[in-house]
């Protein structure tokens, strides 16, 4: 493993995008976790997120993970430009030339992945905390804790993410059209889902339709993109002036979606390694 990550280490030390695109991301997550101590002007008014409680524990943890989860395709640019690099400077085909296997290399990337995971979710956990204390209306334990479990899928969903764009980075090996299949990608899955919402839906009427639409679990749920978005709802409808319209927030803990993002995971992870071994570099 320490070979490994002096390998990653080295590779990438050299290489400017990397760094720069590195620092920015970790300074624009910092700086976005306090965008509720900001005033905006809206509608002729103002409006501080603060006080609409996106600070407020247990809440506060599905806000924080939501907004960050936001910037996942910039630091998503990163790992796709640190394995594309790889073969168009022929690195990949120098480095088993010296000797490190495919499933080194894979190993390699993971443990690249596995950092940037974990250390923009132990930053996340440590502001959330850090702000919540600050500015929560309430630190009693029980609610402090309540919804952790935010942070842990944001991990999963960081993580996916990153798997998916390995394999897509493994797969076409240049960054432009690693994007392009990405938002290719994007459109089909939204396209799926519209239409299965359509189909499931059609002929119904009254609350037998909104009953479909709010409560019934549909197959298109399980897809890469839907299913990590799923571990982690839109928390709008939590903030202050939502509550005071009578909309009201419901949220299932997403066990599928959990287990789905999981096995997408190992689809990437093991097909990123049967193309490396299939493929004539």
């Amino acid at each position: 493993m320490i070979k490994l990550l002096k390998l990653e280490y080295y590779k990438n030390l050299n290489y400017r995008p990397f760094k720069i695109f590195t620092i920015l991301y970790f300074a624009i997550l910092i700086a976005l976790l306090f965008i509720g101590l900001v005033d905006f002007d809206l509608f002729g008014g103002t409006i501080n997120l603060k006080e609409q409680g996106i600070y407020n524990f247990p809440e506060i943890w599905n806000f924080t993970t939501w907004i960050v989860g936001l910037l996942k395709i910039f630091l998503g640019l990163i790992i796709v430009f640190s394995i594309s690099q790889e073969f168009s400077d022929r690195m990949f085909k120098q480095n088993t030339i010296d000797g490190l296997s495919r499933k080194e290399f894979i190993g390699s990337k993971l443990l690249t992945i596995s950092i940037f995971t974990i250390v923009s979710t132990v930053i996340v956990f440590a502001i959330t905390m850090f702000l919540g204390y600050q500015y929560s209306n309430t630190t009693d334990s029980a609610k402090v804790f309540e919804e952790i479990f935010f942070i842990g899928n944001y991990f999963v969903k960081l993580f996916t993410f990153f798997c998916f764009l390995m394999f897509l980075s493994i797969l076409l090996r240049k960054s432009v059209f690693v994007f392009l299949a990405f938002f290719v990608f994007w459109i089909v899955e939204s396209i799926l889902s519209a239409m299965e919402t359509f189909v499931k839906v059609k002929g119904m009427q009254g609350p037998q339709r909104n009953d479909v639409l709010q409560n019934d679990f549909f197959a298109s749920h399980l897809l890469p993109l839907e299913s990590m978005s799923s571990l982690i709802p839109n928390p709008m409808m939590r903030l202050n002036m939502a509550k005071m319209m009578g909309l009201k927030y419901e949220f299932h803990y997403p066990t599928e979606n959990m287990i789905a993002c999981l096995v997408w995971c190992a689809i990437f992870i093991f097909g990123s390694y049967w193309i490396l071994r299939k493929r004539d570099w």
